[in-house]
């Protein structure tokens, strides 16, 4: 009996001590009340605001600690609170300086597995190096150099969104949620474009054709594809699965006369590659009197989208909306769209371009930061990730 009494006051000065400690009567809000934390490992300020928005739909505050450049350009990470035994979830937006932003992931992997963290999840909602995902001539397939990297830093785990091809998922050894941003831009098509119904869907060349009918299927719209020589899709690039490449034509020099040393003559064959010639670009489907929306997963050089563009227009589209996911945007894409015929480009929030859009107001943005939240609360309590899925066709 007096033993418990001594227990009990033990244990009351001991919750007085840790109450004056915290006078909210919560020693750590981000792990008492929610059990996991969320970093965002960027160290420019642009590239934190989904970071921000994920984490105020969270109710979480994001995790304490200093991503920074030194004089010499290495990238140093210091974690300011205790991360031992816990859920961890990095969120990491890709600006333009991609490798910079790729070794502040992979280094606050590192720092975070080597102070004990439980499972480390990095929510990349752009996944970098994606459209070097097959082997090309004598190069590399980067993607897959890179999911080893996140694997090897410490990742357990990852969160993405729209990967150029899915495929990518099979470079990995852990678990990939390929999260789909279709159903926001959807929703974007239904409310924010007048008369959608009179729209079509354009697919800018055969490859793209899966993803714009999977849009006009639920949309129950019409389907074009632009085909012909203007398009220069990756699977016309030589990607050096033949050695020696095919042979389309072969014939000696007719006014070629070889000397003979020996008994056995040297017979030169020179071999001409003929180029692959394409058909004079022609659009499948009308789009004569009707608003075209371009589908397609990244935007970053313009070039193609603005000839698309164009051609609809000599065509008949008296409107043109184009629609992406990852809205990259590099080098004169703002000034190209201004000058185009294109009418508005409407991307997600997964790449920062804030810049972009004040160089060209016909960008628009749609926010995917309440998915990418509804996904780390999913994966936190360990339920189905169906319900993210839903309505999403296979070609999505």
């Amino acid at each position: 009996m007096l033993y418990c009494q001594k227990y009990k006051i033990k244990r009351r000065i001991l919750l007085q001590h840790l109450i004056r400690r915290c006078p909210s009567g919560n020693v750590n809000m981000n792990v008492a009340k929610s059990g996991y934390h969320v970093f965002c490992a960027n160290s420019t300020p642009a590239c934190t605001e989904l970071a921000k928005k994920i984490t105020e739909r969270l109710g979480v505050e994001l995790g304490k600690s200093v991503v920074y450049q030194e004089s010499n350009r290495e990238t140093r990470v210091e974690i300011k609170e205790s991360v031992r035994g816990q859920t961890i979830f990095i969120i990491q937006t890709i600006p333009r300086d991609v490798n910079t932003a790729i070794m502040e992931l992979l280094i606050m992997a590192y720092a975070l597995k080597t102070s004990c963290a439980k499972n480390i999840i990095g929510v990349i909602p752009y996944f970098p190096y994606s459209k070097q995902c097959k082997m090309r001539k004598r190069g590399s397939i980067v993607c897959k150099l890179l999911a080893s990297m996140l694997a090897k830093a410490g990742l357990t785990h990852i969160i993405t969104m729209d990967l150029h091809q899915k495929e990518i998922q099979g470079f990995f050894t852990f678990p990939v949620d390929n999260l789909r941003a279709s159903p926001f831009l959807l929703q974007y098509i239904q409310e924010e474009i007048p008369d959608y119904r009179n729209a079509i869907i354009v697919a800018k060349s055969p490859s793209a054709a899966k993803r714009a009918q999977s849009y006009a299927e639920r949309l129950r719209l019409g389907l074009a594809v632009m085909h012909g020589e203007a398009q220069c899709s990756e699977s016309d690039m030589a990607d050096g699965r033949h050695s020696p490449p095919c042979v389309r034509n072969t014939f000696g020099h007719p006014g070629l006369e070889l000397p003979c040393k020996s008994q056995h003559t040297l017979i030169f064959v020179f071999i001409v590659m003929m180029a692959k010639e394409k058909p004079p670009i022609t659009v499948v489907g009308d789009v004569g009197g009707r608003i075209a929306i371009i589908v397609d997963d990244i935007i970053d050089d313009v070039e193609d989208f603005v000839a698309t563009a164009e051609i609809l227009k000599e065509r008949g589209a008296y409107k043109i909306y184009v629609m992406a996911t990852h809205g990259l945007l590099s080098a004169d894409a703002p000034r190209l769209i201004e000058e185009s015929a294109i009418d508005e480009v409407v991307v997600t929030n997964t790449v920062p371009h804030e810049v972009q859009k004040l160089q060209c107001p016909k960008i628009k943005t749609v926010d995917v930061s309440m998915i990418l939240a509804e996904a780390i609360r999913r994966i936190h309590n360990g339920e189905s990730m169906a319900y993210l899925f839903r309505n999403i066709t296979v070609d999505d």
